[in-house]
């Protein structure tokens, strides 16, 4: 393969999107691949020293635009250091959330609207995802997956109106984007979740080689 791919992961708090990035990283791996798994917040060391202030559950006092400028600042770090260089050197790129994060997360929960994206914007100058697949799965369920952890971070300890938002701008960002998004339920157990995304990607791509 000569062309790096940049795939991105997202989805609601519960929606098992981490156990899915790591399978698929197996996935790619055993067919031979150069993959390169990163993730949102973080991703390089300054990134995930600002990750370690954004979820913070101590920091209650931090503010809308505060939020959605660190993590703008993370990314566009993550971007520079690790993820442009690595499309460019012909790798796949896994990531675990980016700029749809922050347009559902600040833009649509926080009630920041479309500044959010203008930011980002700034912050990759033009790299975005070339698929990004959504692990579509309800605030309700993703909560009573959450709950059984115990180990929530500042985000997940939201409000179930505030989740409800995102999970409906995840909806809408997809709805936009059909070319980019490819929609997984989430709902159904971890080996079915993984197949449909095997499935899809290979359809995507079905003469991708090494």
């Amino acid at each position: 393969m000569t062309k790096g791919l940049f795939i991105s992961f997202e989805g609601g708090d519960g929606s098992g999107k981490s156990t899915q990035f790591r399978l698929f990283a197996e996935y790619l791996r055993n067919r031979g691949f150069d993959v390169v798994t990163t993730r949102e917040p973080g991703g390089t060391r300054i990134s995930e020293k600002i990750r370690g202030i954004l979820l913070d559950p101590e920091c209650t006092e931090m503010g809308s635009l505060t939020e959605a400028l660190l993590f703008a600042a993370s990314r566009a770090q993550h971007v520079d250091e690790l993820i442009r260089p690595s499309v460019e050197a012909g790798k796949i790129v896994l990531c675990d959330r980016f700029v749809d994060s922050s347009i559902v997360y600040q833009g649509f929960g926080r009630g920041l609207g479309e500044q959010v994206a203008s930011i980002n914007s700034y912050a990759v100058r033009g790299l975005y995802p070339d698929v990004t697949f959504l692990l579509d799965v309800s605030p309700e369920l993703g909560r009573r997956r959450n709950g059984k952890t115990g180990k929530n971070d500042r985000l997940e300890n939201q409000s179930m109106e505030y989740h409800s938002m995102v999970a409906e701008g995840y909806r809408k960002l997809a709805a936009a984007e059909p070319e980019r998004f490819i929609v997984i339920d989430a709902s159904a157990d971890i080996e079915k979740v993984s197949s449909d995304i095997i499935r899809a990607f290979e359809a995507r791509y079905p003469k991708l080689e090494p």
